[in-house]
């Protein structure tokens, strides 16, 4: 297959995801089904009229004079329309998000919502080609395989409008830009609004930047100098509207969080069941004990030690092509694991596939093994895949009463965060195994050359 064909499947994948996205909304047509946009949306419309966005009831009060104005709604099923009003009302989103998205607020919500799914979907299509020029033309067909499948399980992300799509699909693109030091500018302010939007899929992609030394560290603290200053402008924007955003926005973080809120890592989470459910290791340790301080220590010790290791190799150790890329498919997977974070989030993975075609394209049992648990992770984190796991297990009643009953529940319902710990893990490993000081500083960009050498090393 040409590689033009490869690329036209890619857009079929990631159209379909979108028209599918398109074809659910209009059969609830003038309901507000795209509400994680709808947070930022209505957030932002609140500060172009001076009301604060952090505050629920100020929020819910415009949310109710728009909805009214233009004829749109809640979705009617009342167990949807609570969770959609909370999402909607509480806003969870940073200034920089509302800040950096304020102009689309301007348009009206009918032609908003359209034009960013499109956007959405563009960027994680143009994300995913880019995959294949940081090494994945190594195994064109597995690369194909595997960022044609996450791009056709895109349809919950484009139907919600959840802005992981664009802070994964920004950071994907930099991260081409920086390692093929090619419009590595550019590179750096989509980074920055990479981290301006959703800090906690990007910020250890950065880390990676700044801790790799050398031409990667200079882009990486320009990054750095792009985001403090957006961010300076956004603190005078927000200030005047919200003085104590900060504590309104720690106190909704708060109440989502409370058990059975939509960001209840447990199974009583109002949205942790089904596709764009949380992938973070607190969904599995909240089952074998659903205690706050319990889950999120032992996550933090776990996944906190693995980052350390991966920190202290890329600091101390020099970069190769090669381990330029094992170095992004550990942290395409860890990165998930420690805070809250979705499937959605998870599309992350994408970063992962030119490690995985690296393994492929050599010999042993390493390749397997990369195929398995990359291909595991991607399926397990994708969203028809989960929306059928969740109907097919939901019936299903086990006792939690006892360890066996506990892990029986985390290999029916919590698949995701165990495999991402495996990947993470493996590709760690794998980093960690290359990371020698034999290899010259020079060695930091990118060559099909120089890794197919690498691969028959």
């Amino acid at each position: 297959m040409s590689r033009t064909k490869r690329i036209l499947v890619l857009l079929v994948c990631v159209g379909f995801s979108a028209f599918l996205s398109y074809a659910i909304r209009q059969r609830s047509p003038k309901s507000i089904l795209m509400c994680d946009f709808g947070s930022i949306y209505y957030g932002a419309r609140c500060a172009h009229q001076h009301q604060d966005p952090y505050a629920p009831n100020t929020v819910a009060s415009v949310l109710t004079g728009e909805l009214a104005s233009n004829g749109w709604q809640i979705p009617n099923d009342p167990g949807r329309a609570a969770t959609a009003r909370t999402i909607l009302t509480v806003n969870v989103n940073l200034p920089t998000t509302l800040f950096l998205l304020a102009p689309i607020s301007f348009i009206p919500w009918t032609v908003a919502q359209n034009l960013w799914m499109i956007l959405l979907a563009g960027l994680l299509g143009f994300a995913a080609f880019l995959i294949w020029d940081l090494g994945a033309e190594l195994a064109p067909d597995l690369w194909l395989l595997l960022a044609g499948f996450i791009l056709i399980n895109c349809e919950g992300m484009l139907l919600d409008g959840n802005s992981a799509a664009l802070a994964v699909s920004l950071c994907i693109v930099a991260s081409w830009c920086f390692l093929k030091h090619r419009a590595e500018t550019a590179g750096a302010v989509l980074l920055a609004l990479s981290l301006l939007v959703k800090p906690h899929d990007s910020g250890l992609v950065w880390l990676f930047f700044l801790l790799a030394g050398g031409v990667l560290r200079k882009r990486a603290l320009q990054t750095a100098g792009v985001a403090a200053a957006l961010a300076v402008c956004t603190a005078i924007w927000i200030a005047p509207l919200s003085p104590h955003w900060p504590t309104e926005l720690h106190n909704n973080l708060t109440a989502v969080s409370v058990p059975g809120g939509t960001s209840d890592p447990s199974l009583s989470g109002a949205t942790n069941s089904g596709a764009g459910q949380i992938v973070d290791l607190q969904a599995v340790l909240s089952i074998l004990w659903n205690h706050p301080r319990f889950y999120n220590l032992t996550t933090w010790l776990i996944v906190g030690a693995l980052i350390l290791i991966w920190s202290l190799a890329t600091l101390f150790r020099r970069t190769s092509p090669q381990r330029a890329l094992f170095a992004l498919a550990s942290i395409s997977a860890l990165s998930v694991l420690p805070i809250y974070h979705r499937s959605n989030d998870a599309k992350l993975l994408l970063l992962a596939i030119p490690a995985c075609a690296l393994l492929w394209s050599g010999k042993g049992a390493t390749r397997w093994i990369a195929l398995a648990l990359t291909s595991a992770s991607i399926f397990f984190t994708s969203d028809m895949p989960l929306a059928v796991l969740g109907v097919m297990t939901q019936n299903i009643r086990i006792s939690a009463s006892t360890l066996t009953g506990k892990l029986a529940i985390i290999l029916l319902h919590r698949q995701a965060p165990i495999l991402l710990l495996a990947t993470g893990c493996f590709y760690l490993w794998i980093y960690l195994r290359h990371a020698t000081p034999a290899d010259s500083p020079a060695q930091t960009r990118p060559r099909t050359n120089a890794l197919a050498a690498d691969a028959a090393t």
